[in-house]
């Protein structure tokens, strides 16, 4: 399942990032990958564990915070701090899975990658190329979006960054451990997730098929959810 979730940012977040982006130290992205990765990426990112990468990490994760749409697609237990990266021209991120276990940065808990999430930093109108591309059973998307908005998708799911061509795009990425593992279950789970908003809208909470529909959706989360 693929969602996107505009304006996950605020302007004023953009700017404030962005800014702290220009001043900071950036390194090699092979540093971060796995050995199947490490041959096919060709990047920069924010080492995870500098200041500012703790900080405007913070950012993000309080947006998330605030926005149900990825609270409900997700259904996060743990997120990863998210890191920051850079691919100026000539970079790309060739055809790879992402690994399937990450550690806490300064902890030893380990945790699975069940959901990706891309927000975009830069307009598309800053870069040519660059643009995610993921594979999955219903083949090839390509996603390039407006500052602030962000992708999630499977983190089982072959994806690449096409070459930039012109100028530099910039975004952050990280993983979440989701309380329902299996891909097919969440995309169920959200799609009840939004007729149930759609019913609300239409009848009052304490209606019989309100109450019903929204016990439905809780069991199945018991149901199908691991911690």
């Amino acid at each position: 399942m693929l969602v996107t979730i505009p304006d996950l940012l605020t302007p004023a977040e953009i700017t404030h990032i962005r800014q702290r982006l220009e001043d900071t130290q950036w390194i090699c992205g092979r540093r971060t990958a796995g050995d199947q990765a490490a041959k096919v990426k060709n990047n920069l990112q924010l080492p995870v564990e500098s200041t500012d990468a703790v900080e405007l990490g913070n950012i993000v994760l309080g947006a998330l915070g605030r926005n149900a749409i990825y609270s409900s697609a997700a259904l996060p237990l743990h997120v990863l701090p998210p890191m920051f990266n850079r691919y100026d021209e000539g970079m790309d991120f060739g055809t790879h899975v992402d690994g399937s276990i990450r550690v806490i940065p300064g902890t030893a808990q380990r945790i699975r990658t069940d959901v990706s999430t891309t927000v975009f930093l830069s307009s598309p109108e800053e870069y040519d190329g660059g643009e995610l591309v993921v594979h999955d059973t219903y083949g090839e998307k390509r996603v390039k979006l407006p500052a602030g908005h962000a992708v999630i998708y499977p983190a089982t799911s072959l994806h690449s960054i096409t070459p930039v061509t012109r100028g530099s795009r910039w975004a952050c990425f990280f993983w979440a451990q989701s309380m329902v593992p299996d891909d097919w279950k969440r995309r169920m789970l959200y799609e009840l997730d939004l007729s149930i908003m759609r019913i609300r809208s239409l009848l009052p909470d304490d209606d019989e098929a309100v109450t019903g529909i929204v016990a439905h959706y809780h069991n199945l989360i018991r149901q199908w959810g691991t911690t």
